[in-house]
């Protein structure tokens, strides 16, 4: 394929530096815009940088939108379905889809509306009421909150008393420390079994053959404890339209189909030997998913997104066995405080052993007089990735690279992808779910 013209845009945070970082290498000309002025120096000598985005529209063969965001307010898919109509070609959601994400309880309805099964769930716009149901309904419960605050990745709440006692006690906690930000959040009754989620790639018709299915390991420490963070890795591998497809996003086809969504698009389930259970979905690119998914892709990545968002049926060859990702994070992360951050991170130097910088993927990096170093204020620097034709080979590649970066006081979850191998494969397998 010829050069194109891609137009990465983050309305909020920056997010997509990583796959815009991959198109401008592939040969294409790229611009990426920052909205948040924190971030703003994220991506800085490896990525060319726009002050105005709009103002490159007609200069772009394709628009990137990473997120449902627009500062504090949800409406990339708004942008996104205005710039189709007026004939552009965009990588991104609509107001419906974008709603799958800021409103559980629309997601449900989109889900139960197409015979999709879904966990026993109450949405609550008030404390008392949420204490009140669990009180008569004593059971374990996950709390999420909704709106602009689920993005507090800590606030998530997997109750663990049978009677429900420590969920009351932490929607009472929420309330003190929350109430005049939480407008709202839903009780999902707790399922147990494994967690997967089915990701797939849409071009505004269909979805495309492959299908991504990926692991998530959301809290700060190894054994899945500590406080819950956005991600700090990913295990993964692709497969066609199974079991696991069909029952969910297999039955949402027409319906992204008539919303015109382009882009990636993620539901995370609780599978067991009863059914397939979807808890939430993630209408956007996931991080550090798409580094990840980058980093399997063996065809142009470019080209890939370009046919997408045109409504092509795109060319994808992808890595055949397994792929993990590990978030290497900085202090205070998760928290924020300025002093901490200032002290130990701002511009710390990210430092190679060797010459390789193979599997290593950009979060919150720049790069200085050819040296890379931390940006924005997030503490979360760079991803590093492996694969391999098992789980554990994919694991031995990503940490035999991580034992090659020096950067004072990383840290890191050591166990990413050993959920699969310690029986998460075997139970799905066995489990009539994976098939072909």
């Amino acid at each position: 394929m010829a050069s194109k013209r891609f137009l990465f845009v983050s309305a909020d945070a920056a997010l997509i530096t990583d796959l815009a970082w991959q198109v401008h290498r592939e040969g294409h000309d790229v611009k990426y815009y920052i909205e948040a002025e924190g971030d703003r120096e994220i991506g800085d000598g490896f990525v060319p940088k726009t002050d105005d985005w709009r103002g490159d529209v007609e200069w772009a063969d394709v628009i990137v939108f990473d997120d449902i965001w627009v500062g504090s307010d949800v409406g990339t898919g708004a942008l996104a379905e205005e710039l189709r109509a007026e004939g552009k070609a965009v990588v991104g959601g609509t107001p419906n889809t974008d709603r799958l994400e800021e409103d559980r309880g629309y997601a449900m309805e989109i889900l139960e509306d197409h015979g999709v099964n879904t966990v026993e769930h109450h949405v609550f716009h008030d404390f008392d009421a949420g204490i009140q149901h669990v009180q008569e309904h004593p059971a374990p419960y996950v709390i999420k909150p909704l709106g602009e605050v689920q993005n507090v990745k800590r606030l998530l709440y997997v109750g663990n008393e049978d009677d429900g006692s420590d969920v009351v006690d932490v929607l009472r906690a929420y309330k003190k420390a929350w109430g005049h930000r939480m407008k709202g959040f839903q009780l999902q009754r707790k399922v147990e079994g494994v967690e997967v989620a089915i990701c797939g790639f849409f071009n505004g018709e269909e979805f495309i053959d492959q299908v991504n299915f990926n692991f998530e390991h959301k809290k700060l420490f190894p054994g899945n404890i500590g406080p819950s963070t956005g991600e700090m890795g990913t295990s993964m591998f692709w497969a066609g339209q199974n079991k696991l497809f069909k029952e969910t996003f297999g039955k949402l086809e027409g319906w992204l189909a008539d919303e015109g969504y382009v882009g990636s698009i993620d539901i995370n389930c609780i599978v067991n030997e009863t059914g397939i259970y979807p808890l939430e979905f993630t209408p956007r690119f996931g991080y550090p998913t798409i580094a990840l998914q980058e980093e399997s892709i063996e065809s142009s990545t470019g080209e890939f997104f370009y046919d997408l968002a045109h409504g092509n049926d795109p060319e994808l060859d992808v890595h055949s066995g397994y792929q993990i990702a590990v978030r290497i994070v900085l202090p205070p992360f998760p928290f924020d405080d300025e002093k901490t951050y200032d002290e130990n991170s701002r511009n710390a130097a990210v430092v190679f052993e060797t010459e390789s910088q193979e599997g290593v993927h950009i979060e919150d990096a720049k790069k200085v007089d050819g040296q890379w170093r931390v940006a924005g204020d997030n503490g979360m620097p760079i991803v590093v990735t492996g694969k391999g034709d098992t789980m554990a080979a994919a694991r031995e590649q990503a940490y035999g690279r991580i034992d090659d970066i020096v950067m004072p006081n990383m840290y890191y979850r050591d166990d990413i992808g050993e959920r699969w191998t310690d029986g998460e494969g075997d139970r799905l397998q066995a489990w009539g779910y994976l098939g072909p």
